[in-house]
């Protein structure tokens, strides 16, 4: 489960995110929706713990993440698959490489390296490509190599921030049907967008943000003081 107690986000005098409680529950899908600037890119940061709040707490798991030492940030990470607009491939390495990064990051042999990147190109449509280079493929493929990848150390938790920017409308539903492929399974997806049109042909919870503040509570979880107490 993903919390927020109340967090505030400043960058100098601007608010980013203001006062935002919520729960996201585990194996959920949830997208969050929003003009550009209203706040959801800081948000996603802020579970990964690219940024600190400034007031309030996170919590993932039952754990508060807020002041978690530097050295244990690695591997609090290794639960995510980071998903962006843009997956910035390695254009002179091929596809399977590009997706083998963060297993050979973390220390996996070559035999577990090679079963994992091709179950995940696999999972994605893309076992016929492992021996391509990124500018041969489509800016659909290559955000599917940017998901196998983001998925490819089997992640408790899937943050996409807006990866349907550059793709036409058929494409962009065809990831988000990935995407829900995904949370079929049990992982927990959260995908930041500002396409409203795209994302109401999905049912799944939608969270509203408008200059760093949640707009619609109608279908937002808000935690209650006692739980923020007994989260450690």
């Amino acid at each position: 489960m993903i919390a927020f107690f109340n967090v505030t986000k400043k960058y100098g005098p601007q608010v980013a995110l203001n006062n935002v409680s919520l729960e996201i529950a585990q194996g959920e899908m949830v997208f969050l929706q929003g003009h550009s600037g209203a706040g959801k890119s800081t948000l996603l940061r802020l579970i990964s713990l690219l940024e600190r709040p400034t007031r309030g707490h996170i919590a993932v798991g039952g754990k508060n993440i807020s002041h978690m030492k530097p050295f244990k940030i690695p591997y609090y990470r290794r639960r995510f698959g980071l998903i962006s607009q843009n997956p910035k491939l390695l254009t002179h390495y091929s596809i399977f490489e590009n997706v083998a990064i963060p297993l050979l990051v973390s220390g996996y042999d070559r035999f577990e390296t090679s079963r994992r990147v091709r179950a995940a190109l696999e999972r994605v449509g893309l076992l016929d490509k492992e021996h391509c280079k990124p500018p041969m493929l489509s800016e659909g493929e290559k955000q599917r190599v940017g998901i196998a990848r983001a998925v490819v150390h089997k992640p408790h938790f899937l943050l996409a921030d807006e990866p349907t920017g550059n793709l036409d409308p058929q494409l962009s539903l065809e990831i988000m049907k990935l995407f829900e492929r995904f949370q079929q399974v049990g992982v927990t997806v959260l995908i930041a967008s500002h396409d409203a049109s795209l994302l109401e042909r999905f049912a799944y919870r939608k969270l509203h943000l408008s200059q760093g503040q949640l707009i619609d509570v109608s279908q937002v979880k808000i935690p209650h003081s006692k739980e923020a107490q007994h989260v450690k």
